[in-house]
């Protein structure tokens, strides 16, 4: 069986940066799983992951148009240190979650000053290039009701 869309598919992965630095692993953890063809994976990822099979092993550089996108300079902004005063031990690498119309967005604080704090609103792997290397575990047909729900269910539902 070969991976195409609404495949329920196990993979065991380690994601690199440029330096060769682990960013991301399920080396000791759960396998990811996920449904082919969802978007539920970096478009880069998915593309390339398209028409494997089970047992499979590769490497795989995403370019950053095809991974977390390129950074948006106009997504670093200072904020008032006022609008944070319910907050304690306010400091550079601190992430937390908004809402916005356009849905959840992750913030990284990147400087605290007196009065301004500097939020990045771009995902911390945005502009990127990131380096794969997958091992695909399993592959199966998601059933109607995985489909219809957009996750997995039983076995590995727990997983991203």
């Amino acid at each position: 069986m070969t991976i195409t869309k609404h495949q329920v598919v196990t993979l065991e992965y380690t994601l690199k940066n440029d330096q060769g630095e682990v960013l991301d692993t399920s080396e000791g953890a759960e396998p990811l799983s996920y449904i082919h063809g969802l978007g539920h994976i970096v478009p880069g990822l998915e593309k390339a992951l398209e028409g494997k099979s089970q047992g499979e092993k590769f490497k795989v550089t995403i370019p950053p148009e095809e991974g977390y996108g390129e950074r948006i300079e106009q997504m670093v902004q200072s904020v008032p240190k006022s609008e944070f005063k319910d907050l304690e031990n306010l400091a550079p690498g601190i992430q937390f979650e908004i809402e916005t119309e356009q849905g959840p967005l992750l913030l990284t604080v990147l400087e605290v000053g007196d009065t301004e704090v500097l939020l990045d609103g771009n995902h911390p792997l945005a502009g990127m290039p990131l380096h794969f290397e997958v091992e695909i575990s399993t592959i199966r047909k998601a059933t109607d009701e995985e489909i219809s729900h957009g996750h997995i269910h039983g076995e590995g539902a727990h997983q991203h």
